[in-house]
């Protein structure tokens, strides 16, 4: 099998899929892929909307707190066992579903209290980016070329250092707010990392279908799920953010 070329999302190392061609009866398919999205998915909705409630139950953000952590924590361990040992992602892939559905719920719950309504902007919003970036991927109108992988992979790495940096120097109380609050340059960086995760979902498309396409072998199919919903729960979190930037 060709070695695939580097996507943006880290979930889809190249070398996850340096696997032999699979037989017949187990091979990966998009069809196959979609359905784990899916199942993925509802894990994600169950576990937040479990959260949720129980913020709204006890009106107490401190009530969330320990899941939303122990889901950042859960969601990490997962997430690194998934990406290093794709043949693991039958089990691995729901757990870290599950595990970001509280860091979903929770985030999501308080952003609802403090901006009521912002949470079905935010799901909106991503569904309809999600279901554009498809559409522009399967007409054509944006082409998954070797250029287009440089350049998301290497924003991608940027906003991961960006990321990386700004929680390190938080260690030492500097104050970040101009990056992170309402400010004018707090959008544009937000509109910037949305725009970034979105094209990661091109990459993420033209991958799983390459590798249906060459034959990967079944298990992949948990892989390329628990690939997609990285970039959407991350794509979700940022329109999140974006908005509560833009109502303060």
């Amino acid at each position: 099998m060709p070695l695939p070329m580097k996507t943006g999302n880290p979930a889809l190392r190249a070398k996850a899929f340096q696997n032999p061609i699979a037989i017949a009866g187990e091979r990966m398919t998009v069809n196959g892929t979609i359905g784990k999205s899916l199942i993925l998915l509802v894990l994600v909705m169950l576990t937040a909307a479990w959260c949720w409630s129980r913020l709204y139950v006890t009106h107490d953000s401190a009530a969330v707190m320990p899941y939303v952590m122990g889901g950042v924590i859960g969601g990490l361990i997962f997430g690194i066992a998934t990406a290093f040992k794709p043949n693991w992602a039958m089990i691995t892939a729901p757990l870290y579903a599950i595990c970001e559905g509280f860091v979903v719920g929770g985030v999501s719950a308080i952003f609802n209290i403090q901006y009521p309504g912002i949470v079905i902007q935010a799901v909106a919003l991503t569904l309809a980016v999600a279901l554009g970036m498809l559409i522009l991927y399967r007409t054509g109108v944006i082409k998954a070329t070797p250029w287009l992988y440089k350049m998301v992979g290497a924003a991608t790495l940027g906003i991961v250092i960006f990321y990386a940096l700004t929680w390190l120097v938080s260690m030492f109380h500097v104050d970040t707010s101009m990056l992170f609050g309402h400010t004018g340059l707090s959008i544009g960086i937000s509109l910037f990392i949305v725009a970034v995760a979105a094209f990661n979902l091109i990459l993420d498309f033209d991958m799983i279908s390459k590798q249906a396409a060459a034959g990967a072998p079944r298990y992949m199919e948990w892989y390329g799920a628990f690939a997609l919903m990285v970039t959407l729960i991350w794509l979700y979190l940022e329109i999140l953010r974006l908005l509560g930037n833009t109502r303060r």
